[in-house]
């Protein structure tokens, strides 16, 4: 029996992905474009005349690779630190029962609800207590645990049968052991997708940077983009080529992820 070829289905999934890369698209061509081609009246999709000076001009006009090394650095070590403390959170509230586990579940997601601007102030206060203010360790630390990726990891956690874990206590595994043996690989597709998020929020953030950080060889991509926007002037031309620049590093941690995303997702927390 022949099988049904879908073509609307795959029509109208082809005019979305278009629709929502279309303006992705606009920047990374209009990146190769010479300013008069930009503040023309009358753009194009594609340059008419091709140019690699805006990338050339962005490198010699600012320290981009210090910036772009600043915001790997933080992404990176921010991105480790949360997976590890956001899964031993979620296995402790997953599968352990102790008084208040319940309590703390309900804070814990509760400060989901609240947006970066009503905590940041406290959070600077607490940053400038330790001396940790205009620092590496001021843009890494206070992402080190996100209710977010606490509530993800153990969500997924849950669906790890507890004779599984039982069972190796039985065997004389510490829980160390169960932790490292048996749930981190069993939650390959929420780890890699709490690794995906993590490391694309810490790489995009702007805010939260632009207050802890005034020194600027302590830049990230972000805030050295925003600078390029002048008291009188605009460089289009070296926002479009840093924009596009500041998009690999998530493409490339995305497709790095996929396939073990996919697998875990197949797995669905249990080995054969």
């Amino acid at each position: 029996m022949k099988r049904k070829v879908r073509w609307p289905s795959y029509l109208i999934a082809i005019l979305i992905v278009v629709f929502f890369l279309w303006p992705v698209l606009y920047v990374i061509f209009s990146s190769f474009k010479t300013l008069n081609e930009i503040s023309s009246p009358n753009p194009t999709f594609f340059p008419d005349q091709w140019t690699l000076q805006s990338y050339i001009d962005v490198f010699q006009k600012a320290n981009f690779l210090r910036y772009i090394g600043n915001s790997f650095f933080v992404a990176v070590s921010s991105t480790a630190l949360a997976v590890v403390i956001n899964t031993m959170a979620g296995y402790a509230l997953s599968k352990f029962r102790f008084k208040g586990d319940k309590i703390i579940l309900i804070i814990i997601l509760s400060t989901i609800m609240l947006p970066l601007e009503v905590i940041m102030v406290p959070i600077y206060r607490v940053l400038t207590f330790f001396g940790m203010t205009d620092t590496y360790a001021a843009l890494i630390i206070p992402a080190a645990a996100t209710p977010t990726g606490i509530f993800l990891m153990r969500q997924y956690l849950v669906t790890i049968p507890d004779d599984l874990i039982e069972s190796a206590r039985i065997d004389g595994a510490s829980e160390w052991k169960i932790f490292t043996r048996i749930i981190v690989p069993n939650a390959k597709a929420a780890i890699a997708t709490l690794a995906i998020f993590s490391f694309m929020w810490r790489w995009n953030d702007y805010i939260w940077p632009l207050i802890a950080i005034t020194d600027m060889n302590k830049y990230t991509m972000q805030l050295a983009i925003a600078n390029l926007n002048g008291e009188f002037s605009m460089d289009y031309n070296g926002i479009l080529a840093s924009a596009t620049i500041s998009m690999v590093p998530m493409l490339f941690v995305f497709l790095i992820f996929q396939r073990q995303f996919v697998q875990g997702t197949a797995q669905t927390g249990m080995k054969g």
